[in-house]
């Protein structure tokens, strides 16, 4: 049953001149005052969502993105910060990158959060999508192997440091501590100091290939998975649930599908579903153009990716029409969006956690009118019944 409403923002600033005919992605620049306005938008979207009773906003860890589309460098700075502007809402990390960091700091960081907070941070760990960020802070990405390799020593790290007093640890790319005189003895163990408050951390991942290896990783650990691109029946989604799943099955720690899960989508809520694609096609193809190039979205041919580097692509693009009717655009009337949903919660019954965002390019006053609406017409058609216990 969907009981929790979160949404995302990945941190772009506003712009213009969007969509398949605008502006071409690689010559967006913006001067530096305009790229911090993206911290503000932050501000303003977390204090809407707190009072309208939302779960989560999540935002994504990102740097030296003079275009203008991820613009928040440390998640967990901005999340402490937003906790102070707020009351009950909880701040997601989604996600901090891993290999762009050591993992005892971000372990250290994340603990000072949890308790400084009292909780209201949500931990979350990712590998990266671009080369220009991983690679300059000295780790691999194009070599994806590595990647994974170092990305799945650095969590194990986080973990062990987390969830034991003192620790050591040996492995290909750490060895910590260091074997070294330490007022007078040699240094064998490290304890973090702090520890998070909060025992075992709860943890989200994005699910993008959906291996077994990445699964089981992430059942070993106890870490929850966010699914994005909608609930097309038959499709992705229901072989990452029931992936994700049997992972926990074979670590010993049986969940139902849609367990541990959050489903994530763009919404544009309009006065019919034909409005609304009509409104939000240029959000959603400037979102193509950001992401098809990172390659996350599968479904693009090079093709398709070097045509939406142009003003005018010569060939046929996805367009918002199919991504609705595949089901990972929800839009139309608030009634619309429900029904939609419920056909998702009559589906997966254990899921009880979605994240509805706007698409990148969306203006914040479009957006805080959408998030406002969303949360008044749609989410108490959600409410708990009375007595209901999961």
């Amino acid at each position: 049953m969907i009981t929790k409403f979160d949404s995302s923002y990945a941190g772009h600033i506003d712009m213009d001149d969007l969509g398949y005919g605008g502006m071409p992605v690689n010559d967006r620049r913006y001067p530096n005052e305009l790229l911090a306005t993206a911290l503000h938008k932050a501000e303003e979207m977390a204090r809407l969502m707190d009072r309208m009773g939302y779960n989560a906003f999540w935002m994504a860890e990102h740097h030296f993105q003079p275009e203008g589309f991820e613009c928040i460098p440390n998640v967990l700075l901005m999340a402490l910060h937003l906790t102070h502007l707020t009351k009950n809402l909880k701040i997601g990390c989604g996600f901090n990158i891993t290999p762009m960091w050591h993992p005892l700091r971000l372990a250290e960081d994340y603990a000072m959060a949890d308790i400084l907070s009292g909780g209201r941070v949500i931990f979350g760990v990712g590998r990266g999508y671009h080369t220009r960020e991983v690679e300059t802070f000295g780790a691999p990405l194009l070599d994806q192997a590595a990647n994974r390799d170092l990305f799945e020593e650095q969590v194990d790290l986080i973990f062990q440091s987390f969830n034991e007093e003192s620790f050591s640890h040996r492995g290909k790319y750490y060895t910590i501590p260091p074997e070294v005189p330490y007022r007078g003895y040699t240094l064998k163990e490290l304890t973090l100091v702090p520890r998070p408050a909060r025992l075992p951390v709860e943890c989200w991942q994005p699910i993008q290939g959906g291996t077994q290896r990445g699964f089981d990783f992430m059942a070993k650990h106890g870490i929850c998975g966010v699914i994005g691109g909608g609930s097309a029946e038959g499709g992705a989604v229901d072989r990452h649930m029931l992936a994700f799943r049997d992972a926990y099955l074979r670590a010993g720690k049986p969940i139902e599908v849609g367990e541990r899960l959050s489903l994530g989508y763009q919404f544009f809520i309009a006065k019919s579903r034909e409005e609304g694609m009509r409104e939000a096609a240029k959000y959603y193809e400037e979102n193509l153009k950001m992401f098809g190039e990172l390659r996350l979205v599968r479904a693009l041919s090079d093709e398709q990716i070097a045509a939406m580097r142009t003003r005018a692509p010569t060939i046929k693009l996805p367009t918002i029409e199919d991504a609705v009717k595949a089901g990972g655009f929800l839009t139309g009337t608030p009634d619309d969006i429900i029904a939609q949903l419920k056909a998702v919660e009559k589906r997966y019954p254990r899921l009880e956690r979605v994240s509805c965002s706007m698409a990148i390019g969306v203006p914040l006053n479009v957006a805080l009118e959408q998030l406002q609406q969303f949360a008044e017409e749609v989410m108490p058609a959600f409410k708990e019944p009375k007595g209901f216990a999961n």
